[in-house]
């Protein structure tokens, strides 16, 4: 998942800005922008690969798509506790060492002859999530002037619209050509060459010592959940939690839905996967005019539809045809939610927006983990229908929650 200080993610303090007069390093920012476009696609690659996987592994696919549980899961582990685990170590080669553990993960996924072999793969591209993106936009301060910083983070967010948009279909399709084991394994030298570029053209970044220096690091890491002792933060990071949940229940499993329900073949998986991606990219272009008009109506209407589709789906199934305008219109809306609610970051920590945007990642990889989680398990026990029914409440849930949270930001 994609985050920056405009969409949230948290940063540093200020005296990580590149200092006036200092060299700028944009071909640094677009070798960080490689990185997530790889991070992005590792991270869902399994999406478009879940029944190769599981035939492969001998695993169900609901059991398979725990691979994406695991990842967030240790995401979230890693996100918390990245400062107190590296401690003093320069930041660039911190950045240098998360990028090898992404090609090794896709590696041992590639490799792997057992289903627990396959999650340590997994794991292991959890740790390179959570410990990237609390570090990218700290770093991207750092590499060019504080005026061109929007900027910057705009191309470094290109790399995840764009990895959204091909990661999916691009896996089904290679997949389909080499098997999955190759579609993974043609990470690995995508990671190599990011780290080459990254090696050449990120400058030396040691620890700036001033910052935070008064408190330990276990404390800066909990440090992050002190917002929730207000009602709308709560009310709110619920409301984003069963969003998320209720999302990855349904899309973890469109894969194994698709082939055996709608009886897709593989050009037609991958044009839909595809065709998620482009409506998801237009999402992200519209919605910010929908936010104008009405903030909390747009973000409470979204996860409705979402509950719509997730029950149409069951309905029309089988006809190819719905199913791919439903799909379509799943990823125009679910695509652009996250754009509405880190656009609800600095409008509830007008002030603590390091603290609320660290919080949002944890609740969002948490709620990924869950929701895959909870998706496959269903899958596995009662089929699609009762999945995407999950979905569809878990979804309505959110709708409610975001209700609350408006009424509780007037009080």
């Amino acid at each position: 998942m994609s985050e920056s200080t405009t969409t949230g993610l948290p940063v540093e303090h200020a005296d990580h800005v590149l200092p006036q007069g200092e060299q700028e390093h944009w071909s640094g920012v677009f070798a960080m922008t490689l990185c997530v476009f790889t991070l992005i696609a590792s991270e869902f690659m399994p999406v478009s690969l879940l029944t190769p996987i599981a035939n492969a592994l001998r695993v169900s696919e609901g059991i398979a798509g725990q691979g994406i549980a695991i990842s967030g899961a240790s995401a979230v582990l890693t996100s918390l506790f990245i400062s107190v685990l590296a401690g003093n170590m320069n930041r660039k080669t911190l950045l240098l060492g998360l990028t090898v553990v992404m090609g090794l993960s896709g590696a041992v996924v590639a490799l792997a002859q057992d289903y627990f072999t396959y999650m340590i793969g997994r794991g292991l591209i959890g740790v390179v999530i959570g410990g990237f993106w609390s570090l990218s936009a700290a770093v991207t301060m750092r590499l060019v002037p504080l005026v061109q910083v929007p900027k910057a983070l705009a191309i470094l967010n290109a790399g995840n619209a764009l990895a959204m948009v091909l990661a999916a279909p691009l896996g089904a399709y290679l997949g389909s050509i080499i098997g999955w084991r190759g579609a993974f394994f043609c990470l690995v030298p995508v990671a190599a060459i990011t780290f080459i570029w990254q090696w050449g053209s990120l400058p030396s970044l040691p620890v700036e010592t001033s910052t935070e220096k008064s408190d330990s690091g276990f404390a800066r890491a909990f440090k992050v959940f002190m917002p929730l002792r207000r009602p709308v933060v709560l009310i709110g990071m619920l409301a984003i939690a069963t969003f998320f949940m209720g999302q990855f229940t349904l899309y973890t499993y469109v894969r194994p839905f698709l082939e055996s329900v709608t009886r897709v073949e593989v050009a037609t998986l991958s044009l839909t996967l595809l065709l998620i991606g482009v409506t998801g990219c237009i999402g992200t272009l519209l919605i910010n005019r929908a936010l104008a008009f009405g903030f909390y109506q747009t973000l409470l209407v979204i996860p409705v539809l979402m509950a719509i589709i997730a029950v149409a789906l069951i309905s029309f199934g089988s006809w190819v045809t719905a199913v791919v305008v439903l799909l379509a219109l799943w990823g125009l809306v679910a695509t652009a939610a996250p754009v509405g609610w880190w656009a609800w970051i600095p409008r509830t920590f007008p002030m603590e927006a390091e603290a609320g945007g660290g919080l949002m990642v944890a609740v969002i990889q948490l709620a990924i983990a869950l929701g895959s989680t909870l998706g496959g398990v269903l899958f596995d026990v009662s089929g699609y229908q009762t999945t995407f029914t999950a979905s569809a409440c878990l979804l309505l849930v959110s709708a409610i929650l975001v209700f609350m949270t408006a009424r509780a930001e007037k009080n």
